[in-house]
This record gives structure tokens, C-alpha cells and sequence, in this order.
């Protein structure tokens, strides 16, 4: 019991230091390459970390401290990044974890890296989309976005599916 608090809370923190993290890796840091000739803002990896903690601080913590932790790392991002790129940040992780709620839990059933890969696709779609258009006015950097996320998701399940084979051993 102890462990799994233990586990839920370091969920939960390192979700809540992503959200500022990349919103400052956008001010400091602005567009990088993320590969096959595609830009997007800095904090694109850092979100497709988010995506992925998001999921493991549900298993762990359950959904509702998964809300108050956006509202946490939206609060830090106000303090931390302008307030326009911190707005983006909020509206764009609300509505992310609005759609994780409703994809991810039915698809729970079929497996913690199923409903991770799928819900984290709607995920960073709909991050994208409002991210990049309250951020920027733009789409421009849509490709690059949806490429980061990706690699920073296959990486992160690559992981955890590796983890759970050497658990069974």
C-alpha cells in the first residue's frame, strides 16, 4: 500500500513538473527539429512525457488527482511562462485530458498499453491543435507536434512494456 503511494505521488509530481517544464522549454528554447526535416516548439517532448505520466498517475493515483494536477501545473505555468503561452498550456491539457478521460478508462480493460497508445493519439491531436492555435495563430508546426509526441510516446511504451517482461521473469 505504502509502494503504491509512494508510486502515485511520483507520478503525479513528475506530471505536474512537465506541464511548466515544457511551456519554459518553449520560451527559452522556442522551435527545434523533432525529425524527417519537421519543427516543432521545444516543449513537444516534455508533452509526450506528459501524455504518458498523465496515464500512470491514473493507474496509480486515480483520475480526479490527475485533473487537480493540470490545474497544478497550469498554476506553475502562470508563474513560471507568459501568461499567452500558459492560457495555450491550460486550454490545450484540459481538453487533452477531457478526451484522455473518455478514451482511455473504456479502453483500460483491454490493457494499460492499449488504452495508453490510443488515448495518447487523441491526446496529442487535440493538444496540437489548441496549443498551436492559441500559441502561435498557426498550424504550421501541426506535423512536427504529432512526430515529437509520437517518438516521446513509442519510447515511453517501449520502456514500459520492457519493464513488465523483465516483472515476469
Amino acid at each position: 500500500m505504502r509502494a503504491r503511494r509512494l508510486r502515485a505521488v511520483g507520478a503525479l509530481v513528475a506530471y505536474i513538473a512537465t506541464i511548466p517544464a515544457a511551456n519554459m522549454a518553449v520560451t527559452h528554447f522556442g522551435v527545434v527539429p523533432v525529425g524527417l526535416g519537421y519543427l516543432a516548439p521545444a516543449g513537444v517532448y516534455l508533452v509526450g512525457i506528459a501524455l504518458v505520466l498523465r496515464d500512470l498517475a491514473r493507474e496509480t493515483a486515480g483520475r480526479w488527482p490527475v485533473a487537480a494536477a493540470v490545474l497544478v501545473g497550469a498554476a506553475l505555468s502562470y508563474w513560471l511562462a507568459s501568461p499567452a503561452l500558459a492560457t495555450a498550456s491550460a486550454a490545450a491539457f484540459a481538453l487533452s485530458e477531457g478526451l484522455d478521460f473518455m478514451v482511455y478508462e473504456p479502453l483500460r480493460k483491454r490493457g494499460l498499453l492499449t488504452a495508453m497508445v490510443v488515448s495518447n493519439l487523441v491526446g496529442m491531436l487535440a493538444d496540437s491543435l489548441v496549443f498551436l492555435t492559441l500559441a502561435f495563430g498557426s498550424l504550421q508546426f501541426l506535423p512536427g507536434q504529432l512526430l515529437g509526441k509520437a517518438w516521446m510516446t513509442a519510447a515511453a511504451v517501449a520502456v514500459i512494456a520492457a519493464r513488465r517482461r523483465l516483472a515476469t521473469i
